[in-house]
C-alpha cells in the first residue's frame, strides 16, 4: 500500500510538469522552437540566401516565406485581415506607400533594431514601424552595340541616338517603374515626360522585359533595375549600366506585423537582415545594402549607399500612394500620345 501511495504521489507531481513542458516544443539543444513566416517581393535567390544564412545562425527557428509581387502580397494581407488572421510575421517589399498605409492603419509593430543606427536610406520612419533593408536603384541600361557613350544626365536621353529607341516599363505593371515615374515627375516635371514622348520613348512591359528588349537591340536603352541589368551583364549580355546625375533610389522596407505571435523570431530576422552578415548577402545580389561598412560591386557600376542617397531624387511617397492611378493614367496618355 505504501508503494502504491508513493507511485501516485510521483504521478501527481510529474503530470503537470509534462503538460507544462509540452506546451512549447524544444530543439535537440533544448532551445525553444520558434516559427517565422515572411512575405516578400524579393527574388527567390535573394530571400533564399537570406533564409539559409539565418537558419544557420538560428537553427531553432522554423522559417518559411512567400515570394510574390508587392501588389499580390498586399491583396493577400487584405484578405487575411478580413478573415481575422494575418499569416505573415514580417513584410519586406519595395513599395514604400504600402508601409506608410499599413502604419497609419495600425497594422505594424514598432521595433527599432539595434542595427538600425547604421542604416543609410532615403526614407526613415522615426517611430520604428518600418526600416529600409535594401536600396534598390534604377539606372540606364543600354545596348553597348548601339550606345557608345552612356548618358550622364536625363537630358542626354533626349538626344538623337535615343529617338524612338528608349523604353520605360509600364508603371501599371511594375511597382519600381511606378516609383520611377513619380520621382521623375516630382523632380523634372510632367514637361520632361512630354519631352521623352516627343522623342519617341516607348512604354514597355515589366521591368525585366524592357531590359531584355534592350539586350536584344529592340531598343537602344531603358530605365533598368540594378540587379536585373547587372545579372544579365555578368551572364554575357551586350549591356552597360550607368547612373544619371540625379538618381532613382527605391528603398525596400521591412516591418513586423502587429498581430504576430512570433515577435521574438521576427525581431531576430530584422536584426539579421540589417546586420553586416545579412547586408553582405544583399550586396552580393547586385543591388545596394543600407550599410556603409558593407562593400558594393563598384566594378559593375554600383556606387556606395551614402553617394546614392546624396544623388537620390526626392519623392513624397504618401502623395504618390494617394494619386497612383492618376499618375499612371497621365503617364500612359502622354507616352502613347493620346
Amino acid at each position: 500500500m505504501k508503494k502504491v501511495l508513493i507511485a501516485l504521489m510521483v504521478l501527481v507531481l510529474t503530470v503537470p510538469m509534462l503538460f507544462a513542458n509540452g506546451s512549447k516544443e524544444t530543439s535537440p539543444k533544448g532551445e525553444e522552437k520558434l516559427e517565422l513566416m515572411v512575405y516578400t517581393s524579393m527574388k527567390e535567390n535573394l530571400i533564399g540566401g537570406i533564409r539559409d544564412a539565418f537558419l544557420q545562425k538560428y537553427p531553432n527557428i522554423s522559417f518559411d516565406y512567400y515570394s510574390a509581387g508587392a501588389g499580390k502580397l498586399m491583396a493577400k494581407i487584405a484578405t487575411e485581415r478580413q478573415a481575422g488572421s494575418v499569416a505573415c510575421d514580417v513584410l519586406w517589399t519595395s513599395e514604400v506607400p504600402d508601409f506608410i498605409g499599413l502604419k497609419n492603419e495600425g497594422v505594424l509593430l514598432s521595433y527599432k533594431s539595434p542595427e538600425s543606427k547604421e542604416v543609410v536610406s532615403t526614407i526613415d520612419d522615426p517611430d520604428g514601424y518600418f526600416t529600409a533593408a535594401r536600396l534598390g536603384t534604377l539606372g540606364i541600361a543600354y545596348n553597348t552595340n548601339l550606345i557608345k557613350t552612356p548618358p550622364k544626365t536625363w537630358d542626354d536621353l533626349l538626344k538623337s541616338e535615343y529617338k524612338d529607341n528608349f523604353a520605360i516599363a509600364n508603371p501599371a505593371l511594375s511597382g519600381t517603374s511606378m516609383v520611377s515615374v513619380g520621382m521623375i515627375v516630382e523632380n523634372l516635371g510632367w514637361d520632361f515626360i512630354q519631352k521623352l514622348a516627343d522623342n519617341g520613348t516607348r512604354m514597355g512591359q515589366g521591368s525585366g522585359q524592357v531590359v531584355d528588349d534592350t539586350a536584344a537591340g529592340d531598343v537602344a536603352a531603358c530605365i533598368g533595375v540594378d540587379y536585373i541589368t547587372i545579372d544579365k551583364i555578368v551572364k554575357g549580355a551586350t549591356l552597360g549600366f550607368a547612373y544619371t546625375d540625379k538618381m532613382l533610389v527605391v528603398p525596400s522596407p521591412v516591418a513586423i506585423m502587429a498581430n504576430t505571435k512570433n515577435d521574438n523570431a521576427a525581431k531576430l530576422f530584422v536584426d539579421f537582415l540589417l546586420s553586416p552578415e545579412g547586408q553582405k548577402i544583399i550586396a552580393s545580389s547586385y543591388t545596394l545594402p543600407v550599410r556603409e561598412d558593407v562593400a558594393v560591386r563598384t566594378d559593375l557600376g554600383l556606387i556606395d549607399p551614402a553617394a546614392a542617397k546624396a544623388r537620390a531624387m526626392s519623392l513624397d511617397y504618401a502623395a504618390l500612394g494617394t494619386n497612383k492611378a492618376a499618375y499612371i493614367d497621365k503617364f500612359t496618355a502622354i507616352i502613347q500620345n493620346k
